[in-house]
């Protein structure tokens, strides 16, 4: 662009915080995002009017409040250092565009008890031919309510989860996947397509993506081909082989499981996070509450997508494991208590209105042991953090059970059908 990109967090918030009456006190820079594209900063605002004091506490959920009063926001500024086609440049952008969808269109249907910032302003909101649409040309920003004034504990790096921080967490997916089952629409075609596949598909003026992700997350198999390439390559790696040598039905073990998660409409699809870690959340002084940020890759999937990277990346390992496990790890390791204890708490609030046989506990596990073999494929090409011990353990044990991998090949056959289409769109 030849124009210079308007990434003074100071002047944008000023822009955007006069839509509502309010005023800028001050802006402070608290992140910078990956790759300098862009930064989240910490804003003060004060209400000029009684109408924008009161639409800020409704957003905030507190008591409404007379005008001169202040508010803590949080302002999102993307402003890119570049313009490409390439793959993870397309990927960044697309995420924000989707996050502010989210924001904007979703998070205001969401239940209370689904806890995430409400948005005040977006450059979504730009009304074209306006003086603020030429300043602001060139970013997106999203202000939004700043979770830390009801959930001041920040989740922190990883196993730093207490166990209540935990069980908060998988009631927090637990709510938000089983309230998004009543949000889906009925057509997949809005969504937003596979970075490669989007830029493609608005090049060609063949339509936009004006949704979530189709496949939610950044880690699935098709956007990760150039990774799984290498790994194939990789003679050192133990996964090589078992995860991409083409088997019975003519697709590599990650093919046929990437095929089977992929989302196509099944009635326990639901909108996913896509980027679950302790990084990610905000909760309670006591831990019960969570409130979950960073959705730049929601969209549709299963649920236990997210609670694979939790568990692996989030969820204290004694947790998990017998306590002679943890110190001894064995090579292939069968579910331990701790992780279906964990498993039980999020399936019981997930399907707590629905009928017994909707998603049956049977079915949940073997969708979460797929899950956990998607989410080693990716690490074990991209490099392992987290829980790795309990990780390829635990996968080494489900791909060398002869009933799950009958039951996956039994869903997925060699044209890449998958065939557990059961109650399709009927979320009863």
């Amino acid at each position: 662009m030849s124009h210079t990109l308007p990434n003074d967090p100071t002047q944008v918030a000023k822009i955007m915080l006069s839509w509502h009456d309010l005023e800028l006190i001050s802006c402070t820079t608290i992140q910078t995002l990956w790759a300098g594209y862009g930064q989240i900063c910490a804003i003060t605002a004060r209400a000029n009017t009684p109408e924008s004091s009161n639409h800020l506490s409704k957003l905030c959920g507190v008591e409404p409040r007379a005008a001169g009063f202040t508010y803590n926001l949080i302002l999102k500024l993307i402003s890119p250092p570049r313009a490409s086609a390439d793959e993870g440049h397309l990927r960044k952008m697309l995420s924000y565009e989707v996050e502010q969808r989210f924001y904007s269109d979703v998070v205001p249907l969401l239940d209370e008890e689904v806890h995430v910032a409400k948005c005040l302003a977006s450059t979504r909101d730009l009304v074209s031919g306006s003086r603020d649409e030429e300043q602001l040309a060139g970013i997106m920003a999203t202000i939004m309510i700043d979770l830390r004034d009801a959930f001041p504990v920040m989740g922190g790096k990883r196993s730093a989860l207490s166990s209540v921080q935990v069980h908060g967490a998988l009631d927090w997916l637990a709510a938000f996947h089983r309230c998004s089952w009543a949000l889906l629409p009925d057509s997949m075609d809005g969504y937003v397509l596979p970075p490669l596949q989007e830029h493609r598909r608005r090049e060609s003026g063949d339509g936009v993506g004006d949704g979530l992700w189709l496949n939610g997350g950044y880690t699935y198999l098709a956007t990760r081909m150039k990774e799984y390439t290498a790994l194939s390559e990789d003679d050192d790696s133990e996964w090589s082989e078992c995860m991409c040598t083409e088997g019975e039905n003519g697709l590599s073990l990650a093919e046929t499981v990437a095929v089977f998660l992929s989302p196509r409409g099944r009635a326990i699809e639901s909108y996913i996070h896509g980027d679950v870690k302790s990084e990610n959340l905000f909760t309670s002084k006591k831990g019960d509450e969570v409130a979950f940020f960073d959705f730049q890759y929601v969209g549709l999937g299963l649920g236990v997508c997210d609670l694979a990277k939790l568990f692996t990346c989030s969820v204290p390992l004694e947790m998990l494991v017998d306590e002679d496990v943890v110190d001894n790890f064995p090579e292939r390791l069968e579910m331990c208590d701790g992780e279906s204890e964990l498993l039980k708490r999020y399936h019981e609030k997930l399907v707590r209105d629905k009928k017994s046989d909707f998603y049956e506990w049977g079915t949940f596990l073997r969708h979460w042991e797929t899950a956990l073999v998607d989410w080693c494929r990716f690490q074990a090409s991209w490099g392992f953090w987290g829980n790795t011990e309990w990780l390829e353990a635990r996968v080494r044990a489900i791909i060398h059970d002869k009933a799950w991998t009958g039951w996956l090949y039994e869903n997925v056959d060699g044209r890449g059908f998958v065939r557990d289409f059961s109650r399709k769109h009927d979320r009863s």
